[in-house]
């Protein structure tokens, strides 16, 4: 399931045109993505930890999956699919919030996306697919407070904005 291509939109989530993905993020264009958060039962997380190869981010943890829908793909059915191929869950997905971030992060690249965030549950062990996904776990949230508050390098920048605030609104 490769996706070689993101979907570049305005800041209103209007789509204009496909691009490689690749190319948009050495150029910073303003593209959609996902970022799903699965949580257990007993209020766990599960994090994966992104395979070693990935051209940014690799090796860092991040939630628990995230990629990006492709040209005119439903983006909680892509978020659904995605999150079975990388780390072979099913459930059902609930849409919480967007938010558009746009950072520098390494190889000279730019992370500029209007990233969807969605929650689910699940209390599978996860099947991870070890082309996308180096490891995992399930972590309780004043734990990963903690470790982004004490080693913030070892995390997605993404992560690192989405979470907070999805506790915010999760938590109201």
């Amino acid at each position: 399931m490769k996706r070689n291509n993101v979907v570049l939109v305005d800041e209103n989530d209007n789509a204009i045109a496909e691009m490689e993905k690749l190319l948009a993020h050495e150029q910073g264009c303003l593209h959609r993505a996902f970022s799903v958060f699965i949580f257990n039962d007993k209020g766990r997380l599960l994090l994966q930890q992104r395979a070693s190869h990935k051209y940014h981010g690799a090796g860092l943890w991040t939630n628990t999956c995230c990629s990006h829908p492709q040209w005119q793909e439903d983006v909680n059915s892509s978020a659904m699919e995605r999150l079975n191929y990388e780390m072979g869950l099913q459930c059902d997905l609930k849409w919480i919030y967007s938010f558009i971030y746009n950072e520098q992060v390494e190889n000279n690249l730019i992370e500029h996306e209007l990233d969807y965030v969605f929650i689910g549950y699940s209390n599978q062990d996860p099947v991870l697919n070890k082309d996308e996904v180096q490891d995992s776990k399930w972590i309780y949230i004043d734990e990963i407070l903690s470790d982004i508050k004490n080693n913030p390098s070892h995390y997605t920048i993404w992560f690192k904005q989405a979470f907070p605030e999805l506790l915010s609104k999760i938590n109201k």
